[in-house]
């Protein structure tokens, strides 16, 4: 009966794969009826090693751990992100692990630091970032050992409506798992060993990128090209697919049409990126910030318009519906993509009727949308949300990739600078700023 007992303490915490594995073994004992001490002790050590290798793996890792949010600025003097040494869990059924190379500084980090979207802590930031996959666990058919792959924060399950459609990004368990804090399978699979017990830490967008190791959801990666330089690969998970995908997907931009992008940060450019990919005739870049709009010339923006504090809304539309001349009455596309309410009622303001107006940004939840009701009606136009560029990520990754390679999205250009994970307040600092597109964290090397 000793053999019974062991095997029935398998169970708890273990995998479907690990439970499979305990039901037949316990079948075939009572049916082979095993009773010498020598199958007895031959078995035990065939259930401890499978044991050992589907549910104890592991690791101590390096992370930037959020405590609190809402810590005031400068964060390089109020450090919400500290450095710590962390447990790994993991990879269970369906999940891999996964060294950490690049990972960037986004807006959407940065809303979570300053307390605008509410998240569990202690956590560990970092959803734009791509990696080499280290190990794999049952289950696991897209990747392999030793592939290049990007990270997609929104994880789709595969199995609910949304996923079924063929629009992951609608996908419920999934933004459950994120608003938790955890990956699909329910559970954080990082810790802090903390007396009397070990501390959960939760995750952001199942990647949880800011550390020397993350184990995601096999939906969670999509294997990228070993040629492509693997800084630029880590954009390709946020930053590329939701502004490229906003216009290619959600929108459908036309050959010859005109576009106007609202914000002009790295989803912004690379929204612009994509507008010139699908031919738009004229491109009007705008925002708050002249160097912006100078990186939007380099970008292929036809137009730009500097916003003015001072100006009212009104204003600032009239002035801009005069600036494209021809077009006054608007465009046939307009992009917010600054994440806030006065950005989006500037991109409803210069869209024409029977035009087209999406939003992008993720704004405060406490943020009402103020947009005249009957004009929707009255001018037909269409007013439609796009989230990670309302992409069908294992489609559009590779994509992405070929454009990149033909010059066509030249995301080198994206890249603002390179920094340690010690000089990660640093680089939101800098962010918080405006004063880059994108700062990437090098991971590749660190321990």
């Amino acid at each position: 009966m000793l053999i019974f007992g062991l095997l029935q303490s398998l169970y708890h915490g273990s995998s479907k794969r690990v439970k499979k594995f305990v039901d037949e073994t316990i079948y075939s004992y009572s049916v082979l009826k095993i009773s010498t001490p020598d199958h007895s002790c031959f078995l035990i050590l065939v259930c401890f090693v499978f044991h050992y290798k589907y549910t104890c793996r592991n690791m101590k890792i390096r992370a930037a751990v959020l405590e609190q949010m809402g810590k005031p600025l400068p964060y390089s003097v109020s450090k919400p992100l500290t450095i710590q040494e962390l447990d790994l869990e993991g990879p269970e059924e369906d999940e891999v692990l996964v060294k950490m190379w690049y990972v960037g500084l986004c807006h959407s980090d940065l809303s979570v630091i300053n307390g605008s979207r509410p998240r569990p802590t202690p956590m560990v930031l970092g959803h734009e970032a791509m990696g080499q996959v280290l190990q794999i666990g049952p289950g696991v058919d897209n990747v392999s050992v030793g592939d290049l792959v990007s990270c997609i924060f929104v994880p789709g399950c595969g199995q609910c409506e949304g996923c079924r459609i063929g629009r992951p990004t609608t996908c419920i368990p999934g933004a459950e798992a994120n608003k938790r804090g955890v990956l699909l399978c329910g559970k954080t699979h990082l810790f802090r060993t903390r007396a009397p017990e070990k501390q959960p830490v939760y995750h952001m967008g199942g990647t949880s990128g800011f550390a020397t190791h993350a184990v995601l959801s096999k939906h969670s990666v999509i294997k990228v090209d070993p040629s492509m330089p693997p800084q630029y690969a880590a954009l390709l998970g946020c930053g590329v697919i939701t502004g490229v995908g906003a216009v290619t997907n959600s929108a459908k931009v036309t050959f010859g049409s005109t576009v106007a992008i609202v914000g002009l940060g790295g989803v912004g450019l690379c929204g612009l990126l994509g507008a010139k990919a699908c031919g738009a005739s004229l491109i009007l870049a705008v925002d708050l910030e002249e160097q912006k709009l100078a990186k939007a010339k380099e970008f292929g923006a036809t137009h730009t318009y500097r916003v003015q504090k001072k100006d009212s809304l009104s204003k600032t539309v009239e002035n801009i519906c005069q600036l494209i001349g021809p077009f006054h009455k608007g465009l046939d596309y307009a992009f917010e993509m600054a994440g806030n309410g006065p950005a989006l009622q500037i991109a409803y303001g210069i869209t024409k009727p029977g035009g087209t107006t999406v939003t992008i940004g993720l704004p405060d939840p406490a943020v009402d949308l103020n947009i005249q009701q009957v004009s929707i009606t009255a001018e037909e136009r269409t007013l439609i949300g796009s989230y990670l560029g309302s992409g069908v990520a294992v489609r559009d990754l590779p994509r992405y990739v070929e454009l990149y390679k033909k010059g066509v999205l030249p995301l080198e250009k994206l890249v603002s600078g390179i920094i340690p994970l010690n000089q990660i307040n640093e680089g939101f600092d800098m962010l918080e700023k405006g004063e880059v597109i994108r700062i990437l964290v090098n991971l590749k090397d660190e321990n």
